[in-house]
């Protein structure tokens, strides 16, 4: 009976060892799911939401002229830099950002979207930003641009300073946290992980927290990465201040599951201490 006792304590402490290990659909991505949503041609559709500006944002606004264009002369020739086949006029020219917490040149170039959610464009006067997309935003100054010179003669462009987006994780071993900035129109999170090394173990795939910001507030999302109708998700797609939050996965705290031989030697100890109990017991 005492032998039948201690082999049932032996074999809980196996169980117990074995549920803590990290499995192979913890950790692969984009699992096959039967709830996927995919067109008549099998593909899976964009699910790409348009950013739209928010307080506290900030743009970068260039007028491209002729070389001897007026507005070149309009927008003061500091701002002028020639390109050999126009000038570009700007407000807020980008450089490299550093990671650490945007870009200076930018900061201090560029057009900041103020408290009543619009932007001061010299010689073009206020516009509404908050709430607008780019496009939107671009077409309208594009007009007041017109109506100081030639049509055809000048050409807006409005930008962000390209996708900025904060990966932060629970745990140090990550190595991936950070500010990050991406230079492209769009962004999904297995790109913008692949850019950084991907995902190590410690991280819980199934459990990936998003804050995003809207005009109206922040909104919270949850992705789990191992399944593919992920792709459905309009998180799935990143937008300029998002965050992303990389949750332990809790194996991983229990000492399981961050290396193969990390989860062998946590393994090794954990059958060391067993058997030693198990002898303790059986010899009482």
């Amino acid at each position: 009976m005492k032998k039948r006792y201690s082999f049932n304590i032996l074999l809980l402490f196996i169980l117990v060892g074995l549920s803590s290990c990290i499995s192979q659909k913890d950790i692969r991505y984009l699992q096959p799911s039967e709830s996927l949503t995919i067109n008549e041609e099998g593909l899976v559709p964009y699910n790409v939401p348009e950013y739209r500006i928010t307080k506290g944002d900030i743009l970068t606004l260039n007028v491209v002229t002729t070389p001897k264009g007026d507005a070149a002369q309009f927008y003061s020739s500091l701002n002028a830099s020639s390109t050999g086949t126009g000038n570009v006029v700007g407000s807020g020219q980008s450089g490299g950002a550093g990671g650490r917490g945007g870009n200076p040149t930018f900061y201090f170039n560029g057009l900041k979207v103020d408290s009543n959610g619009d932007v001061n464009v010299f010689g073009i006067g206020y516009v509404k930003a908050e709430g607008r997309t780019l496009e939107d935003m671009t077409k309208e100054i594009q007009e007041r641009v017109n109506e100081n010179f030639l049509q055809g003669k000048a050409e807006a462009r409005l930008n962000l300073d390209g996708i900025r987006y904060y990966i932060l994780g629970d745990m140090e071993s990550v190595e991936m946290t950070g500010e990050k900035t991406a230079y492209v129109t769009q962004l999904n999170i297995m790109q913008a992980l692949a850019i950084n090394g991907g995902l190590n173990r410690t991280v819980d795939r199934k459990s990936i927290t998003i804050h995003r910001k809207y005009p109206e507030g922040i909104k919270t999302a949850k992705l789990d990465l191992t399944r593919e109708d992920a792709m459905n998700s309009p998180y799935y797609w990143l937008q300029n201040g998002d965050i992303i939050y990389l949750n332990t996965n809790g194996k991983s705290i229990n000492g399981f599951g961050k290396e193969p031989v990390q989860t062998l030697t946590t393994g090794v100890s954990l059958i060391t201490t067993v058997m030693s109990i198990y002898l303790i017991i059986t010899r009482l």
